[in-house]
């Protein structure tokens, strides 16, 4: 062991080693799991399977984000989980399916999740080794009641599977405590993680449990032993999990770092100092304070651990600043150091999860605003992902004096500073001057990006929703059309007065909207032409009212509906008839500007896949449909049905669209009126323009009136 190493939490209470997997549907217990580093944790397959409400045996990786509950000393706090690493189960000839009944024994069964944020003060992982015959174990319900524990003793252990057998007195193990550490107190240690009881026979008439005879096995367990575990893990590249990192020693930086020790930190006394605060910092053990760590052992640690060497310049940014900058430029030869220390990331984390769920979804919106020439990142990003992705980019740009940049993350939680309340926005911007201070960044070039984020939530508040004016159309079977009319200034729907009774043609129905549009636009506050909302039935979807054309003989010019002003569908029939999908689109519609946009071109899409799509993409805010005429309406309905608030297609006989294609190059927000453009060009361009678009807008913040679908002739 050298001078620094891993904490081994032997003198943690156990107990708080045991992670609560809950399931989705009730929120009770579906088993246990075991910390394997700070925002690691092993846990069974079959548990995650039981907690998502999937057959236990199931072999799919699972796409669901898990929940989760770690218990601290004197509360508990629940978390979100990804699944990293999937083992399984399988039969033990090797075969897939574990079938429920027969197999009383399988292999594989193992699940690694990434806790989405982790814990900021909780008790190390435990540290593990092998299991043997003859060993006293403890386990814990998953629950974590002080109360639960269970003693086990290893009767056999043959490195695949072990064992166990309970004391006649005291808790048995049982449902819910598969997954959970079995702990050997004597060593200190987790030898493996329970797998399975055997319960006692049930009456095959009743199913109830039999009377009880001493010729039936009472209270045996198996469990998966480490040595199985860390072989199982290994085989799906899970190296990383246990085992000390290694420096490259080809690393450009380490060299250099340990010249730099050398020449900043000869005394041994100084070095142990600062090599002690750093190792409590990045939660290490250490040798004895008095000793100290070699400059190679301690340059090593800087390159090998993501933080330390944020650490450090910690530590010297006050006494030492000259040091600390040195550091920090040899640290950027090498790509392992991270931009924040600890405890920069843990109060990041802490400041983010006390932003409300709806501010958050608009991060990807700041990332994008505040670094315009970044690479993209993808749009299935978790937080952590995003963070450690933006960790990593470099800054925007020098200061005047040629110090060094504003670091990307700075910027973007500048941006990300402006979205939120007071109390949050001070957060955010006293932790940037900490970690801008630590950096060696000037104030002023700090500020200046404040100052930028300032004018861009400035842009953002003048941006405001156009008028709107709502239609509702319905057909007949003479092919003319009634009209209710509502105006929308931004207090909501307010009805327009037409003649009850009366039908329209297309052309007579696009004169009398552009009758009253035009008087709605000339009294606007502002330049902007209104929106138009036709809210029509499923059949209504494709109906052309942006082609519908008023042109009289005392006309100079036409009037074509959807060329000169922005004419969107709303179909609120599908999402009335599907309500448990209302908050799917309320959160589709939030994410608006930083959503995933999706496209569905497969010539044998089935509705059927288009919902399992949907059901995984639960961020999609925007869909483009070109697919066949022949499928095209049965998938633009299930995308309006799901909640999808924002959905392209043309409504024309041909495939691979045009008018679709050249959507794509339009953002989200910008749709309604670049979908206009392009119906204004088909007037003069039709060639080169052929697309029929349409487009399904529903606005999730403001609201459509009370409509009659079944009762067209409704004219109140």
């Amino acid at each position: 062991m050298g001078w620094f190493h891993d904490t081994d939490g032997s003198s943690a209470d156990p107990r708080r080693s045991v992670v609560s997997v809950l399931r989705v549907h009730d929120g009770r217990t579906a088993g246990a799991g075991v910390l394997l580093a700070t925002d690691q944790l092993l846990t069974c397959a079959h548990v995650v399977n039981d907690a998502l409400g999937r057959p236990l045996f199931d072999a799919r990786t699972p796409g669901r984000l898990v929940k989760v509950i770690l218990h601290g000393a004197t509360s508990t706090t629940r978390y979100d989980a990804t699944v990293t690493h999937w083992v399984p189960p399988r039969r033990v000839d090797g075969a897939p399916g574990v079938r429920e009944r027969e197999d009383q024994e399988w292999l594989g069964d193992l699940a690694v999740l990434r806790i989405e944020s982790p814990p900021e003060d909780h008790a190390p992982p435990p540290r593990w080794q092998p299991m043997s015959e003859g060993q006293a174990l403890r386990a814990w319900h998953s629950t974590g009641l002080r109360s639960s524990f269970a003693d086990v003793r290893v009767k056999s252990c043959d490195e695949t599977i072990g064992y166990l057998d309970g004391d006649a007195t005291g808790m048995p193990i049982g449902p819910a405590y598969s997954g959970g550490p079995l702990w050997e107190g004597t060593g200190h240690a987790v030898v493996g993680i329970v797998a399975a009881h055997i319960m006692p026979p049930v009456d095959p008439a009743t199913g109830r449990p039999a009377a009880y005879s001493t010729q039936h096995i009472a209270r045996r367990s198996w469990s998966i032993p480490w040595q199985r575990i860390r072989s199982e893990l290994r085989a799906v590249g899970a190296d990383m999990l246990f085992g000390s990192p290694q420096a490259d020693p080809d690393d450009p930086a380490l060299l250099l770092l340990a010249d730099l020790l050398e020449a900043t930190m000869p005394s041994p006394l100084l070095r142990g100092e600062y090599a002690a605060a750093v190792a409590e910092r990045c939660g290490l053990g250490h040798r004895d304070h008095g000793s100290a760590p070699t400059f190679e052992e301690f340059a090593k640690l800087l390159v090998v651990r993501p933080r330390a060497l944020a650490a450090l310049t910690e530590v010297l940014r006050r006494p030492e600043p000259g040091t600390a900058d040195q550091l920090l430029a040899a640290g950027l030869l090498s790509r392992s150091p991270k931009l924040l220390s600890p405890r920069e990331y843990r109060k990041l984390r802490v400041l983010l999860r006390g932003v409300p769920e709806p501010v958050t979804a608009r991060l990807p919106e700041a990332v994008r605003a505040a670094l315009p020439l970044a690479a993209e990142l993808p749009s299935d990003e978790t937080l952590d992902g995003l963070l450690d992705r933006l960790e990593s980019l470099p800054g925007d740009s020098r200061t005047e004096a040629g110090g060094p940049r504003v670091p990307g993350l700075l910027r973007v939680m500048e941006y990300f500073a402006v979205l939120c309340s007071a109390v949050p926005r001070a957060g955010f911007r006293m932790w940037a001057d900490a970690v801008a201070g630590r950096l060696g960044i000037p104030r002023s070039a700090l500020a200046e990006r404040r100052s930028d984020a300032e004018d861009w939530a400035r842009a953002l508040s003048t941006r405001t929703a156009p008028l709107r004016v709502l239609v509702q159309v319905t057909g007949d079977d003479s092919g003319r059309y009634r009209l209710r009319m509502w105006c929308d200034e931004g207090a909501g729907p307010r009805r327009l007065s037409l003649e009850g009774g009366v039908t329209y043609s297309g052309a007579e129905a696009a004169h009398e909207l552009l009758r009253v549009l035009e008087s709605l636009y000339r009294a606007a506050p502002d330049d902007r032409r209104p929106l138009v909302e036709a809210l029509v039935d499923r059949a209504g979807l494709n109906l052309p009212i942006d082609e519908w054309e008023s042109f009289g003989p005392d006309d100079l010019v036409p009037g074509v509906l959807g060329a000169e002003y922005p004419l969107v569908v709303n179909c609120p029939e599908l999402l009335r008839r599907n309500e448990r999908f209302l908050p799917d689109w309320r959160r589709r519609w939030r994410q608006l500007d930083s959503g995933t946009s999706l496209r569905f071109s497969d010539d044998v899409a089935s509705p059927r896949e288009v919902y399992g799509t949907l059901m995984d993409r639960r961020d999609a805010a925007r869909v483009s449909v070109d697919v066949p005429p022949r499928l095209r309406d049965e998938v633009v309905q299930v995308c309006l049905a799901v909640g999808v608030p924002v959905v392209v297609w043309d409504r024309g006989a041909a495939w691979e669209s045009h008018a679709v294609d050249h959507m794509t190059d339009v953002t989200t927000r910008d749709l309604p009126e670049g979908v206009r453009s392009y119906r204004a060009k088909t007037v003069h361009r039709p060639h080169d323009f052929p697309g029929r678009p349409v487009l399904a807008w529903a606005d999730a913040d403001r609201t459509v009136p009370q409509l009659h679908l079944s009762e067209p002739q409704e004219s109140r």
